[in-house]
């Protein structure tokens, strides 16, 4: 069976003839339930397919009508592409129609046609006044211009003309796109016996093919695709705009409701915050207010929450603007799916819009900065690229992996790293560190910039400094370790820094200029040191043998030890750096002589005190030279 992936869906009043419509174009019955065959009313959803001439099928969902039940008419809503709004000849327009009407709208629909149904029920005189009455309701919207056709799906009467309209329109849809991130949102869940778990609805985008696992969320499990049903049918793959079920394996029917989603593995998670730009109805007869409960409505689930404004003290009628809705319960979307927002109680539709983020964090009202990244996020839904793009700039001060990014934006992996490289020709990314993770260009020199105002500040108070330590640079710029890494690796890249031994850093090209204090300072310092061999004066004292004050002396101290002049050995005291060696190649020699380190013998040698010498042994450890074996020390292998 060929399959023409669009779902043509009802809309309309109760008992204006849907599902006899429906019954009529297919010879199905689209009510299922026991209940609606006995009440003659739709409760849930129905499903039926159409042929088409060339051999092709299509799907039609039938709605219900009763206002009571605008919560399953929504869930099927969401899959559909095409709409036949049914409006009775013997009563008009009627509430659940401007209701119905408005909800397509905010769900984005642009293509449809009126069924003025029941014309064998009225005289000719009053069709010509119904259908005034319909064609005054749908002004100002998506259907203004749709046909409108007068049929009896008691009578037969029109339903040829009826069929051939829903056909041409079927066939001049824009398709779903059988590419990307498969994603099923759940409308049915049911276990048949000797096969288990089948979840039924209509793919928002991607293909599922028979072997492959799918993970259902918010249930956290996953299950293989045993089989694949489209509109009756066994067959090997299904994709977006197909009505499918999918027969899971080794999934509990009890964990599994409607508003659950089947989807391709780690690229969705559930969330309890959704950010969105809510577009609230013209015809509301209240404005929007900060801190309602509503029912957020996207794919089939419809949890309750608290609705906050970001932008607006209240929505009036007919006015846009940025909400968080916070949930009761965690639902599963994407940056640009549709929504319709309804009052909790009493049960009355607000509005609708796109969903712009998955919050991880609850927004502030009014912030500035929050409501310019959420609106040129908004303005990048519908174009990967400029959402990816976005999705960096948000992202800050930090390196993030393909993976994750493809999880952003519901992409798959090989098409996000196109859309990466594609953005690094254009020197709006860049893809740095180890791990060749990925920053937007902006927030690489915004970073860069801080780094090097860090660097020059703390130059700039310690003048007499060659090298930083990273630790210092981490402390003043606030980046993340791994992060000030591949900013540091990038700024050696440039040549604008260098990176040394022992987490040093130092400007490229910086020299040290002493004045002539300093400079005599320093050459008794050294002179002092070399003089008291292997044990030198504390550091303490350091201030009364020179005739200098301590915070000078801290100043050349730290000059001596950045140029390699002298070692700082412990917090106590520093040692002529040629002394240093001395030591080092002492106990060199004493190690290989006997194995590990005879600390007496190198004591004598040394003619110093455990004072001395406990430091300089522990100062090797650090450096590398020597380890712990047990109780001896050893040399390290290199």
């Amino acid at each position: 069976m060929q399959i023409q992936p669009i779902v043509i869906g009802t809309a309309g009043h109760i008992d204006h003839g849907k599902s006899s419509l429906v019954r009529a174009l297919t010879g199905i019955d689209p009510d299922r339930l026991k209940e609606e065959k006995e009440r003659g009313l739709t409760i849930d959803l129905g499903f039926a397919p159409l042929a088409l001439p060339d051999g092709r099928t299509v799907g039609i969902i039938d709605v219900p009508g009763h206002e009571r039940f605008v919560r399953n008419m929504v869930a099927g809503a969401t899959g559909i592409d095409l709409v036949v709004l049914v409006v009775a000849a013997d009563d008009g327009v009627m509430p659940q129609t401007r209701e119905h009407l408005d909800i397509m709208g905010l769900l984005g629909l642009r293509r449809g046609l009126i069924a003025l149904n029941k014309i064998d029920m009225v005289e000719p005189g009053l069709v010509e006044l119904a259908e005034e009455d319909v064609r005054a309701a749908v002004k100002g919207t998506f259907l203004q211009d749709a046909p409108i056709l007068r049929v009896s799906a008691r009578t037969g009467q029109g339903l040829e003309e009826l069929r051939a309209a829903i056909v041409a329109h079927a066939l001049a849809a824009q398709t779903r796109p059988a590419e990307g991130i498969f994603r099923l949102p759940i409308q049915r869940v049911f276990s048949k016996p000797g096969f288990g778990t089948v979840v039924t609805g209509v793919p928002v985008s991607g293909t599922v093919r028979i072997g492959d696992v799918l993970e259902v969320l918010p249930a956290g499990v996953r299950g293989k695709v045993r089989g694949l049903h489209a509109y009756g049918k066994a067959t090997d793959v299904a994709r977006a705009g197909h009505s499918t079920a999918i027969n899971l394996a080794d999934v509990d029917t009890e964990l599994v409701v409607r508003g659950h989603v089947a989807a391709s593995p780690d690229f969705f998670s559930p969330v309890r915050m959704v950010a969105a730009r809510l577009r609230v109805l013209p015809s509301l007869g209240r404005p929007v207010t900060d801190r309602m409960e509503v029912r957020l409505h996207t794919g089939t689930a419809d949890p309750l929450g608290e609705l906050v404004l970001l932008d607006h003290e209240v929505l009036q009628p007919g006015e846009e603007g940025l909400v968080q809705v916070r949930l009761s319960e965690p639902v599963v979307c994407a940056p640009g799916d549709p929504f319709i927002l309804r009052l909790a109680s009493p049960a009355v539709t607000l509005g609708g819009g796109s969903i712009v983020e998955e919050s991880r964090h609850r927004l502030k009202r009014f912030k500035g900065f929050v409501i310019e990244e959420l609106s040129r996020q908004a303005q990048a839904l519908g174009d990967p690229s400029a959402l990816l793009e976005t999705t960096l700039a948000r992202a800050g001060a930090t390196l993030t992996p393909v993976a994750e990014l493809a999880q952003a934006i519901k992409q798959p992996t090989e098409v996000t790293q196109g859309l990466l490289e594609r953005l690094f020709k254009e020197k709006r990314a860049r893809a740095i560190g180890p791990k060749l993770e990925w920053i937007h260009s902006d927030r690489l020199e915004e970073s860069l910039v801080k780094l090097r105002s860090a660097l020059s500040k703390w130059f700039a108070e310690n003048a007499l400094r060659r090298v930083m330590e990273v630790i210092e640079l981490r402390r003043l710029t606030g980046l993340e370790a791994e992060f000030l890494d591949a900013m540091i690796d990038e700024e050696a890249r440039r040549g604008r820094l260098v990176r040394q031994p022992g987490g040093l850093v130092a400007p490229a090209g910086r020299e040290v200029k002493l004045d002539d204090a300093a400079a005599a300072l320093r050459t008794k310092l050294l002179a002092l040191l070399e003089a008291r061999g292997y044990q030198p004066p504390l550091l303490e004292e350091l201030p009364t043998l020179l005739g200098a004050p301590a915070k000078e002396l801290a100043r050349v101290i730290a000059l001596c030890v950045d140029e390699g002049s002298i070692a700082k050995v412990c917090p106590e005291f520093v040692m002529a750096s040629t002394t240093v060696e001395k030591v080092k190649a002492l106990v060199v020699a004493n190690c290989t002589k006997h194995g590990h380190l005879e600390i007496p013998e190198l004591r004598d040698a040394l003619a110093t005190t455990r004072k001395y010498l406990i430091p300089l042994l522990e100062h090797f450890d650090a450096k590398g030279v020597t380890t712990r074996l047990g109780a001896n020390r050893v040399l390290k292998k290199r």
